[in-house]
């Protein structure tokens, strides 16, 4: 049976970490195939300074370019209303009935995992794959684990080496004027540049 890895986030924008992760499960788990979806809106977390749909997609489609096995998916963004887990994961796995399923997630996101919108149905459409941020947060993510397997759940936390960085210090990188290459892919810092996003200053910062 073929494996997909499903990745779904704001990706506001898209960075480093964000693809080191996708990478270090694709190869842990055998995926044949990784597929990024940018969320429209995001139930979980407020979005402040959220670049459009189309911005994130772009984004998501040059950081795809250069990996091998990658995709991006915009069924969320064409989507009416939130961009619930539950709904993308039913959707995939209607048009691929023939494939196991896959779906990463953060630490945190990981740790509230039972009070998602239909929760227990994300249990039954695929394996939960989550990466911890500290020792402390791998125990934890275990201990969650074990309560998951009460709602039939199936889980995979890997002690992946985590990247500092996050969408949050992009945004604030680039309105202090800083460069973002390691941050985020080249073709990414060059799409975001080319269309002046996130460049909005923070005026109280600065003084006359």
């Amino acid at each position: 049976m073929k494996r997909l890895l499903i990745y779904g986030g704001t990706f506001n924008p898209i960075h480093r970490a964000h693809l080191h992760l996708a990478r270090e499960f694709q190869k842990r788990v055998n995926a044949q195939k990784v597929i990024l979806i940018p969320a429209r809106i995001p139930p979980h977390k407020e979005a402040p300074n959220l670049a459009s749909g189309e911005d994130r997609y772009q984004m998501c489609c040059l950081a795809a370019k250069e990996e091998s096995g990658f995709e991006v998916s915009n069924m969320e963004l064409v989507r009416e209303g939130p961009s619930y887990t539950s709904d993308t994961l039913e959707q995939i796995s209607r048009e691929h009935p023939d494939c196991e399923l896959f779906f990463v997630t953060g630490e945190d996101m990981f740790l509230t995992l039972l009070t998602w919108h239909d929760s227990q149905k994300i249990l039954k459409d695929a394996t939960i794959c989550g990466a911890p941020r500290s020792r402390s947060g791998l125990f934890r993510m275990r201990a969650y684990a074990e309560k998951l397997k009460n709602y039939g759940g199936k889980t995979l936390i890997e002690d992946i080496s985590y990247l500092p960085i996050s969408s949050t210090m992009v945004r604030e990188a680039l309105q202090k004027g800083e460069n973002i290459r390691n941050l985020v892919p080249d073709s990414v810092a060059d799409y975001i540049e080319k269309h002046s996003l996130y460049q909005e200053r923070k005026h109280e910062s600065y003084t006359l």
